[in-house]
């Protein structure tokens, strides 16, 4: 198998410890991040859809501020994203490289885009689910836990495959910059040495990653959305 793979991968073979190193290092930056966003972004799409001018507790200012910043930080590209926030990732992690150092910016790169799509998996809630419960004494929070986020289960469920799809794309262009990672393997040790046998195993890993996500995000959205109606139907 060693001799196969040698003959196949040869300079993956070569750099094996550090590959292995940049696979963890994605991953590393993909979980961390990723649950960081998932957090803040679930936070905020729950803010602009109760702020909202039809929402359960509208507030124009509150949601206008949220709304402009999401938009101004979607509007930025990554790539310039990573190099304008610098500055501010060496004041709050105390370095701008390596996996520490691209925490800030990945969040930053992918906290609108799932708060964006947080706020159209919740926009889906039937609004008369939401005027029942409210006629019925529900306060802010028991409406926002107990309709808006349990009825929207499996459009949030897609809405973060989608998300974490999204991101470890920005993992891979964070290594550009010095983040580490698969891409900068595939950037150092791939196209700068010319060994295409590294880049196309780190085509292959990200196609792994990323096939992974959607079937595990496809089944997760089926099995909910199918208990969903089970629920409906023992009910009826």
């Amino acid at each position: 198998m060693d001799e196969l793979l040698k003959q196949w991968i040869p300079n993956v073979v070569a750099y094996k410890t550090r590959f292995f190193s940049s696979l963890s290092q994605t991953l590393e930056m993909t979980v961390r991040s990723g649950l960081i966003a998932f957090v803040i972004g679930l936070a905020l799409g729950v803010l602009l859809t109760v702020t909202k001018k039809e929402g359960i507790r509208p507030n124009a200012i509150l949601y206008r501020v949220v709304d402009v910043l999401v938009n101004l930080f979607r509007s930025i590209p990554f790539i310039i994203l990573l190099i304008f926030l610098i500055p501010f990732t060496r004041m709050i992690a105390g370095t701008a490289i390596g996996v520490k150092g691209a925490l800030v910016p990945l969040v930053f790169g992918c906290v609108p885009f799932y708060t964006r799509q947080v706020e159209a998996a919740l926009a889906s809630v039937n609004p008369g689910k939401v005027e029942a419960a409210r006629s019925m004494g529900s306060g802010t929070l028991g409406i926002i836990f107990r309709v808006y986020l349990h009825e929207a289960v499996p459009d949030l469920v897609r809405a973060t495959t989608i998300t974490a799809i999204s991101l470890i794309g920005l993992t891979t262009m964070a290594g550009a910059v010095g983040a580490g990672g698969i891409g900068s393997f595939a950037i150092n040790y791939g196209q700068n040495q010319n060994h295409q046998d590294i880049v196309n195993v780190c085509v292959i890993i990200l196609l792994v990653f990323v096939s992974l996500l959607q079937f595990l995000g496809n089944l997760l959205s089926c099995r909910t959305t199918n208990r969903g109606l089970f629920v409906k139907g023992e009910r009826s």
